[in-house]
């Protein structure tokens, strides 16, 4: 899809602010930004590890002005969230998939009713929107992935890949200590739960999704999701190398899978892991494209 060149006008969007309270009390809101017309497609999106939903606005802005409506999730602890991690407030990969993410869909499904929904996310967001369509696999129809992939640390090239190994070992430990994850101070990510940095630290040195308080076989889910899913890769990002990306494809053997790379031309912007946040447009051109040139058009094609 790399000869995209679709232009838009973006006009300022209607953000509807959605509460959302999750089983077990917890609170965040939902933005829900709409497509002028009434939207066949939407798309729930997460973000990165530590990134306040408030970051992808304009990236939710740029799919509402090709159609695409847009509902994008807090994670528990983060900006709008009800909760702060700290000694005695911990939570893990479980709450996140299984309180929170049904929660927010639920109330986006709500907002939108009459929408076909995607789901996707930005790095951690889209590992935890596979893990999530694959427990759930009737809740969305398409799996969207940017600067994602598996934090393995043997998809690293080196000498960074000893970097993140070593990452993920002292990080849960300093969790540990303090009660939660500092991450403002190590400027990585923002402040976790301790249980959030242990299932990322854990499933980085195995390469593989077992997080320890979920009983779910995430692998052999990861292997049944049969749903499309369109990766996008930034040429330049160190967080999320081609290997890392394909690590995570491979765990999806019945998916039919594309990847792009985006460097810093087609981004107009650096291609790494953040810089496209405040400039989307080519990001969401192709996003868009996708679900209405592949998904839409193959499930229409079926129903005939």
């Amino acid at each position: 899809m790399a000869d995209i060149a679709e232009s838009v006008t973006l006009l300022p969007a209607t953000v509807a602010t959605v509460g959302v309270r999750t089983r077990d009390g917890a609170g965040a809101e939902l933005r829900v930004v709409a497509a002028d017309a009434a939207p066949a497609r939407a798309l729930l999106w997460l973000p990165a590890l530590g990134v306040g939903a408030h970051h992808y606005l304009p990236l939710a802005q740029a799919l509402a002005a090709r159609g695409v409506a847009v509902a994008l999730h807090e994670w528990r602890g983060t900006a709008s969230s009800s909760l702060r991690p700290r000694r005695g407030c911990d939570w893990g990969y479980r709450e996140l998939l299984t309180l929170d993410l049904p929660a927010s869909l639920a109330a986006a499904r709500a907002a939108l009713p009459q929408a076909r929904w995607a789901l996707g996310g930005h790095s951690l967001g889209g590992q935890l929107a596979a893990l999530r369509l694959a427990l759930a696999p009737d809740e969305a129809d398409a799996l969207v992935l940017a600067g994602s992939g598996s934090p393995y640390w043997r998809t690293f090239p080196r000498p960074w890949a000893w970097t993140v190994r070593a990452a993920q070992s002292v990080l849960p430990l300093v969790a540990r200590l303090r009660g939660h994850y500092p991450g403002r101070r190590f400027r990585f990510a923002g402040d976790e739960a301790r249980g959030v940095i242990a299932d990322w630290a854990a499933s980085g040195r195995s390469g593989r999704y077992a997080p320890a308080a979920l009983a779910d076989d995430l692998e052999a889910a990861l292997r049944r999701l049969v749903q499309p899913v369109y990766a996008l890769r930034f040429a330049d990002d160190p967080l999320g190398p081609a290997a890392s990306l394909r690590w995570l494809l491979d765990k999806l053997p019945a998916a039919p899978c594309r990847s792009d790379a985006l460097d810093a031309a087609a981004l107009g912007c650096r291609a790494d892991h953040f810089a496209w946040l405040k400039q989307p447009d080519a990001v969401a051109a192709r996003i868009a494209h996708w679900l209405r040139e592949v998904v839409d058009a193959d499930s229409l094609s079926a129903a005939r």
